[in-house]
């Protein structure tokens, strides 16, 4: 049996988790494809990395969520990275450790990792 401080630890964990992935009026919104070929390729895992990433940082103003097809399949996991007043940014192949990077370089730091591009992944 937990104890209540452990609970309360948990429900808070919880409740993060949930706030990032429906946090709607957030100012950049990272979106995973989740279709069939989606999670196929590997999307589950990569939403999950975004979301623990964006709580153990308590970054702010960003959901993490997911979406259904993107229609670039040959690219999956496809991400998608919209912020306000600016271009969307299309991840490609994502892996957890690439999620990683991307909240490290562009949610953070504001940078594009355009090797993870779409269109690096076009060249």
């Amino acid at each position: 049996m937990k104890t209540l401080a452990e609970l309360k630890a948990i429900k808070d964990k919880v409740r993060r988790s949930v706030e990032i992935r429906e946090h709607a009026e957030a100012e950049t919104k990272i979106l995973v494809g989740m279709a069939t070929c989606g999670i196929a390729a590997g999307a589950r895992p990569v939403l999950t990395v975004f979301v623990e990433e964006l709580a153990k940082r308590e970054i702010q103003n960003v959901m993490a969520t997911q979406t259904g097809c993107m229609g670039d399949c040959q690219y999956e996991p496809v991400v998608e990275v919209i912020s306000a007043g600016k271009e969307k940014v299309t991840y490609v192949k994502v892996t957890p450790e690439m999620a990683k990077k991307i909240v490290e370089d562009h949610i953070i730091g504001g940078n594009i990792v355009t090797e993870y591009t779409i269109g690096a992944a076009r060249q």
